[in-house]
C-alpha cells in the first residue's frame, strides 16, 4: 500500500471512529431506556432542546461549547468526548493491526459493540442484548466475508469453537455463582470468543485470562482503597472487552514469549 494511501486510510479510520463513537453515546443512553436510537434527534437532557448539527460534531463541539449546552448552559458529561475520542483511537489501532482488508470491518464491529456494552454495563450493570445480538450477527457476517476473501474457511470453525469455549467457561461460573457472574457476561464471552477464535484458539485463552486478571486486580484495588466492599457488584463486561483487546493486539507475542 502506498504511504500516502496508507495514511489516508488511517485518517479515515479515525474519522469513522469518531462518528461511530458519537452513535455509541446515543446507543448507550437510549438502549437501556428502551428508546429508539434513530428518532428523535439528540436533545439536551436538561432542557430538551434539540442539538443542532453544528453542535453535534464529535469532540470538537464539546470543546467549543466548553462542555455546556448552548441553550441552557447545563453541563455535558465528559463521557461523550471520551467515548468518541476513545472509539476513534481504537478504530485506528484496529486499522494498524489488520490493514485495509475485509477483516478490519469485522473487528470494527467488535470495537463498536464493546464500547456501547462497556458504557451500559458501567452505568446499569447489564449487557444489553439489543446491542449484543445484532453486533454478533454483523460480526459473524464480516468474518465470513474475511474468510472467503482470504480463502481460509477453516477459520470459521475456529471462530465457532472460540465462541463455544468462551460461552462454556463463563456459563460454568454462572451456574456455580449466578450472583457473581451474570448471564449477560456469559453471552458476551461467546461473542468475544468468536472473534478471538477466528485468530486462534490460543488467543481465546489469552483473552479470558487477561479479562479475569484485570477484573481481579481492579476489584482488589477498589476494596483496598475503600471504594467498594467484597460484596459490592463489579461490572465485568469492561474487563472481558479489555482482555479481548489485549489478546487481539498482543496475543501472538504473549504466546510466543510464554512458549519460549
Amino acid at each position: 500500500m502506498p504511504p500516502l494511501f496508507y495514511w489516508a486510510f488511517l485518517v479515515l479510520s479515525g474519522v469513522l471512529g469518531l462518528s461511530v463513537g458519537s452513535f455509541a453515546n446515543v446507543a448507550a443512553y437510549r438502549v437501556p431506556a428502551g428508546l429508539s436510537v434513530v428518532r428523535p434527534r439528540s436533545a439536551c437532557p436538561a432542557c430538551g432542546t434539540q442539538i443542532k448539527a453544528v453542535d453535534n460534531v464529535p469532540v470538537v463541539s464539546w470543546l467549543l461549547l466548553k462542555g455546556r449546552c448552548r441553550a441552557c448552559g447545563a453541563g455535558i458529561s465528559l463521557r461523550y468526548p471520551v467515548v468518541e475520542f476513545g472509539t476513534a483511537v481504537l478504530f485506528v489501532v484496529v486499522a494498524l493491526r489488520f490493514g485495509l482488508s475485509p477483516t478490519v470491518f469485522a473487528y470494527w464491529v467488535l470495537v463498536a459493540a464493546c464500547v456501547v456494552i462497556t458504557a451500559v454495563d458501567l452505568e446499569h450493570y447489564r449487557v444489553p442484548v439489543a446491542v449484543l445480538y445484532p453486533s454478533w450477527a454483523l460480526g459473524a457476517l464480516g468474518l465470513v466475508v474475511a474468510s472467503a476473501t482470504e480463502g481460509r474457511w477453516g477459520r470459521l470453525l475456529f471462530a465457532l469453537a472460540g465462541a463455544a469455549i468462551g460461552f462454556s467457561v463463563l456459563l460454568a461460573l454462572h451456574l456455580i455463582s449466578p450472583k457473581g457472574m451474570g448471564f449477560g457476561d456469559v453471552r458476551l464471552a461467546g461473542f468475544l470468543g468468536m472473534f478471538l477464535g477466528w485468530l486462534s484458539l490460543v488467543q481465546v485463552a489469552v483473552g479470558l485470562f487477561f479479562g479475569f486478571a484485570l477484573g481481579s486486580v481492579v476489584g482488589i484495588a477498589l476494596v483496598v482503597v475503600g471504594a467498594r466492599t467484597m460484596r459490592s457488584r463489579l461490572p465485568f463486561a469492561p474487563f472481558l472487552c479489555a482482555g479481548a483487546a489485549l489478546a487481539i493486539l498482543f496475543g501472538r507475542e504473549i504466546v510466543r514469549v510464554w512458549l519460549s
